[in-house]
């Protein structure tokens, strides 16, 4: 199989049967306090049609009630240069199996899906859905996307998102997280969940002596002597930037989680959404 069909088959089953069991999904809907009326996307229950709305307006419209609880689930992944490394799997692979699983749990539970592709500008978007196209359509781009030489803006994610969305949604970020987020405003106006995707060498390298690496961002080559404490202070500068994440998640009131490569992913989800 394709890496693709490789990374589809396994988030289904994940999600199907090893990891949700007989919960609907990983994450439950909060509902609303209202009747709400939208217009029918292609899944939704015909039954459910608005009439005279729909002969009002000439498009078709459905009632959404209270105990629907229906998400509107938006899943936004970030494909900067740095999601192309990995020591056991690369970032960019578990990221889309995450995508993977989130969507096909949303699809699961009847609710919407809608998802996006960021760098430092907007690279993709798939529209509102429940159907298992859009599933494996996203997770086809994120899996051939050309992330080397691209870099992260989480401002740019974070306003078209606040502009874009107009129904309160469910926000996941899935990304390595190498910059400080400000999610303030997203997260008032929606829930804000970050996925932070990292690969063990990232946080722990080992010492290689003299070497030369490539910021896969900007392409430019760093030479150096990789010892002992070149590698001991990194390590350090790591641990100091995901205190000050994790710190400025919780201000914000996002809830997070991390993935290593090396990982299971669907235990991390599972243990993330389990609180909802």
């Amino acid at each position: 199989m394709s890496k693709l069909q490789k990374i589809l088959v396994r988030a289904r089953r994940q999600v199907f049967s090893e990891m949700v069991g007989n919960n609907p999904s990983i994450f439950q809907g909060e509902g609303y306090d209202f009747i709400e009326l939208r217009e029918y996307m292609p899944g939704d229950d015909i039954r459910h049609i608005d009439w005279n709305i729909t002969a009002k307006l000439q498009k078709p419209y459905i009632k959404i009630f209270r105990e629907e609880r229906e998400l509107n689930v938006v899943v936004a992944s970030m494909l900067n240069g740095s999601v192309y490394f990995g020591s056991k799997r690369f970032k960019q692979d578990v990221i889309a199996e995450i995508v993977a699983m989130l969507s096909f749990s949303t699809i699961k539970n009847g609710d919407l899906l809608s998802s996006y592709i960021f760098t430092d500008r907007m690279e993709s978007h798939l529209k509102p859905s429940k159907k298992l196209f859009s599933v494996h359509k996203n997770v086809e781009e994120i899996v051939n996307f050309e992330a080397l030489n691209h870099k992260a803006d989480y401002k740019v994610l974070a306003d078209t998102l606040f502009t874009r969305l107009k129904r309160k949604s469910l926000v996941i970020v899935v990304g390595d997280f190498f910059e400080i987020p400000d999610f303030k405003l997203l997260a008032k106006k929606h829930e804000v969940v970050a996925v932070v995707v990292r690969d063990i060498l990232e946080e722990k390298p080992p010492k290689m002596g003299f070497a030369s690496l490539i910021d896969p961002e900007s392409g430019n080559v760093l030479e150096g002597d990789f010892n002992d404490a070149t590698v001991a202070s990194y390590a350090k500068k790591v641990t100091e930037h995901d205190r000050e994440l994790y710190a400025t998640f919780r201000k914000h009131h996002v809830r997070f989680t991390k993935v290593y490569t090396h990982e299971s992913a669907g235990v991390a989800l599972r243990r993330l959404f389990e609180g909802r």
